[in-house]
């Protein structure tokens, strides 16, 4: 039985291959990118086929650096009703990038993304969640590469990323541009992670239901849940030398991870994320808390 039929949450996926993800930037040169294995496009197609057999759809936050590789695929996440978005060129932390480097990267990116697949590109989501309070200037930049929204701030915090003062919701961040960050559940006055990604393989998934339950339920809006493709494929190459920690986090239980998926696309309602924020209801409810964001 589904949860709070009335909500429809947003479910995006960062599409990127395995040996791209940030954490093995110290181990990867990335001029072995095309010398590896990708293994993108048979993971990709395994989650339309999940997403098409429990009508459901997303937000694929696609890398030009695959999409390039990959034209056809693009073409198959907007033929499946799915949403196309950015995720920028070459899976480059913006807090590594200077404003030029920046918008050329997200500026290319979402013109190769339109052309291949001839649809408008309106969202972006920086790798690693990687603007913060440091690089509050790429909100201008993203305005100014015609982005009308973006999912890049993560209002939690981590030993990578995150800005835990920033709004848990929906916001006008910019004229013409909406921050939505990735879900969390306010707890004892901290912000939890609640939205997907390693929390969800690490989590038992009663717990993960539970928690986008109570947010429906204290705050009545929509969650944001994102994962990556590779997080479904069990047989992916194996990075060697990476530290503990990297090796956890990358890998724990992506052996359920496909089965958890299920759950999750069976038990809540899940469309693509321009149709549930950028509505004129939505845009409005997120101007009307431009006022409260301690950002700008």
């Amino acid at each position: 039985m589904r949860s709070m039929p009335s909500i429809t949450n947003a479910l995006t996926i960062d599409v990127e291959d395995y040996f791209q993800v940030s954490a093995f930037a110290p181990y990867i040169e990335r001029s072995e990118w095309d010398l590896r294995e990708c293994r993108v496009e048979r993971n990709v197609d395994r989650i339309l086929a999940l997403l098409q057999e429990n009508n459901a759809h997303a937000t694929f936050f696609t890398l030009g650096w695959i999409a390039e590789r990959y034209p056809a695929l693009v073409r198959r996440i907007v033929d499946g009703g799915h949403e196309l978005a950015s995720h920028g060129y070459g899976h480059e932390r913006v807090s590594d990038l200077s404003e030029e480097a920046f918008f050329n990267d997200i500026h290319h990116a979402k013109g190769l993304l339109e052309d291949i697949a001839g649809v408008r590109v309106q969202g972006y989501r920086a790798p690693s969640f990687s603007i913060g309070s440091g690089n509050l200037w790429a909100l201008d930049t993203l305005q100014r590469a015609g982005y009308r929204y973006s999912s890049s701030i993560y209002p939690i915090r981590h030993d990578h990323y995150g800005m835990p003062d920033a709004p848990r919701f929906a916001y006008q961040v910019r004229d013409g541009l909406m921050e939505v960050p990735p879900t969390t559940l306010r707890i004892f006055h901290r912000n939890l992670p609640s939205s997907g990604g390693g929390y969800f393989r690490l989590l038992p998934y009663a717990l993960s239901r539970w928690m986008l339950r109570e947010v429906h339920r204290q705050d009545h809006s929509p969650a944001v849940f994102y994962f990556h493709p590779w997080e479904v494929d069990v047989e992916q190459p194996r990075v060697q030398g990476i530290s503990f920690k990297t090796h956890f986090r990358h890998y724990v239980n992506i052996g359920r991870m496909e089965r958890r998926l299920g759950h999750l696309l069976r038990d809540f309602h899940w469309g693509r994320m321009d149709h549930i924020f950028l509505s004129p209801q939505a845009q409005a409810q997120a101007q009307a808390q431009e006022q409260e964001v301690p950002l700008v």
